[in-house]
């Protein structure tokens, strides 16, 4: 029998409503059978699903779960004993308030996802009023409930993502606790994880977190930034990220589930089957945990925690100190909302960060600890200038290669590892946006004069996203060339099955080139050169 101390937590939404409920029933049943069932599920809403539903019939599709009611949420709710979480797509965009009622009808007592609130940007939607609006009226609502609720945050879909300090991260604990308990009334739980491949600084952040927000946290998040070989090579990565997750619940209970992501994850929508077997593996694994932490010295970890903490009370004390100054009410939480959305994260650190003022560094200071987002990429963008021709990597600078790099979502780690990589090589990099939208990117595009333009995509839109970038763009000899890369697969307009298909074939027949890798990119520049003698 696996430890029931640590909960289990598993991702679910797909696209066919009907087959979410057939997830919601069979992995909880196969987890019983095991040893061990899920506590809790995280549901993957679609996207759309943030557009206020008499908005939403026109609107793109992603590849996760569009619920058409409450009665809906009840009945998917009802396929197993397993605690239902909220949290994409329901705080931070218009429909909040309407997607808080369905997950109160289907018996959620977690909602979120408040980190979204400060990043997210729905295509074609720039009405941050309304937004805030809607997640004020949302979190008033959960405060009114007669059980007690938590407001679930994944900071790694917050500001997390942007920063370049961890301190700065967990300053945000802070803050975000200020605007939802204090202000609010709500206690609120917090998420962290995708960034973290590390074992070190994923344990001293979740020892941080836990000094700094006593409330239970939510789920801590796979790893699935490690997740870059194949299905075997990936399990690897797995069992490193549960591993150091289960030692971090022996070691300091949070209260955190710990979240089996399918080693699938990051080339496609995980099947059933492979959400159970990802399952089975964490239950294994805990069972194989017993009075493995008696053997961790903790010290060199809990010296890093100590900095984080004091970081994170700094960065909070500094912001605080900063906002009232400049005259914003911080006794009001739609200001606060609204005030950190606009201002954004890169600005925050720049002028609160605790770390000491460096104009040599990346947003103007020397981090207290670096975001592990941040020396990943650096390691993958070395991994991969390995593979390279050398002769290429001399020819690249001479081109004189002007790029504009862009994110079809918030899902940013492609764009800076293309960005980190292009600098490096020497191809001079324009920043085109998160989330942008495919009129605005080409626009932009032609305004700067670039010849190459360069997607990150992860949200299940690339051939879609693609074509209307191609579509705004004009024929001759000015038009840029298109690189797309990321997760290269979509769901067909129209249907409503959960399988999407990949769109490699789609984007070539567009004249858009599809990159796995650094190597692939490079080379459609350099063939690009070729055809055309001139890459302008």
């Amino acid at each position: 029998m696996a430890n029931r101390s640590i909960a289990l937590h598993a991702q679910i939404g797909y696209r066919d409503p009907e087959l979410t409920r057939k997830a919601w029933a069979e992995i909880y049943q196969q987890g019983l059978d095991a040893g061990q069932p899920p506590e809790r599920y995280g549901i993957c809403l679609d996207w759309s699903m943030g557009y206020r539903r008499d908005d939403r019939k026109d609107r793109q599709r992603g590849t996760g779960l569009i619920i058409a009611d409450e009665a809906a949420v009840a009945q998917l709710t009802a396929q197993a004993p397993v605690a239902a979480h909220f949290g994409d797509f329901v705080l931070g965009f218009p429909a909040a308030v309407e997607n808080t009622r369905m997950a109160l009808a289907g018996g959620s007592t977690t909602i979120g996802n408040l980190g979204q609130y400060f990043t997210f940007r729905l295509p074609d939607w720039d009405d941050d009023i309304a937004c805030t609006e809607a997640t004020v009226e949302a979190i008033g609502l959960i405060s009114g409930q007669p059980v007690e609720m938590l407001i679930h945050s994944n900071l790694d879909d917050g500001f997390a993502a942007q920063f370049t300090d961890m301190s700065s991260a967990l300053g945000a604990v802070l803050t975000e606790k200020h605007i939802i308990e204090a202000l609010c009334g709500v206690p609120l739980a917090h998420c962290f994880g995708h960034h973290f491949t590390e074992a070190g600084p994923r344990l001293a952040f979740q020892r941080a977190q836990a000094r700094l927000n006593p409330t239970p946290g939510s789920m801590i998040y796979g790893a699935t930034m490690g997740y870059r070989g194949d299905d075997v090579e990936n399990y690897a990565a797995l069992a490193g990220y549960l591993s150091t997750d289960i030692l971090s619940q022996h070691l300091l209970p949070s209260g955190h589930a710990i979240n089996p992501v399918p080693v699938t994850e990051n080339s496609r929508i995980p099947d059933i089957s492979e959400v159970i077997d990802a399952q089975r593996f964490a239950i294994r694994l805990l069972d194989s945990f017993s009075g493995m932490e008696k053997l961790i010295d903790t010290s060199a970890i809990d010296r890093l925690t100590d900095r984080l903490v004091d970081g994170a009370r700094q960065f909070h004390s500094n912001l605080m100190t900063g906002l009232t100054s400049a005259g914003y009410d911080t006794s009001d939480p739609f200001e606060m909302l609204l005030a950190l959305r606009r201002i954004g994260g890169r600005r925050l650190e720049e002028l609160f960060g605790a770390g000491a003022p460096d104009p040599a560094a990346a947003h103007g200071r020397q981090p207290v600890a670096p975001s592990p987002t941040l020396t990943a990429i650096e390691r993958m963008v070395d991994r991969e200038l390995e593979d390279i021709d050398p002769e290429l990597l001399r020819a690249i600078p001479t081109m004189e290669i002007n790029a504009i790099v862009a994110s079809t979502d918030v899902h940013e780690h492609g764009k800076h590892f293309v960005e980190a990589a292009w600098r490096r090589v020497g191809i001079n990099t324009l920043d085109g946006g998160v989330s942008v939208d495919a009129d605005d990117l080409a626009r932009t595009a032609m305004a700067e004069g670039v010849n190459v333009i360069a997607i990150s995509t992860y949200n299940g839109v690339a051939s879609a996203f693609a074509r209307q970038v191609a579509d705004c763009l004009p024929e001759g000899p000015a038009r840029p060339l298109i690189l797309i890369g990321g997760r290269l697969n979509e769901i067909a307009d129209g249907s409503n099955t959960s399988l999407p298909r990949q769109v490699e074939a789609e984007l070539e027949a567009l004249g858009v080139i599809p990159c796995a890798n650094l190597s692939d990119a490079l080379l459609a520049i350099d063939r690009h050169l070729n055809k055309t003698g001139d890459i302008s």
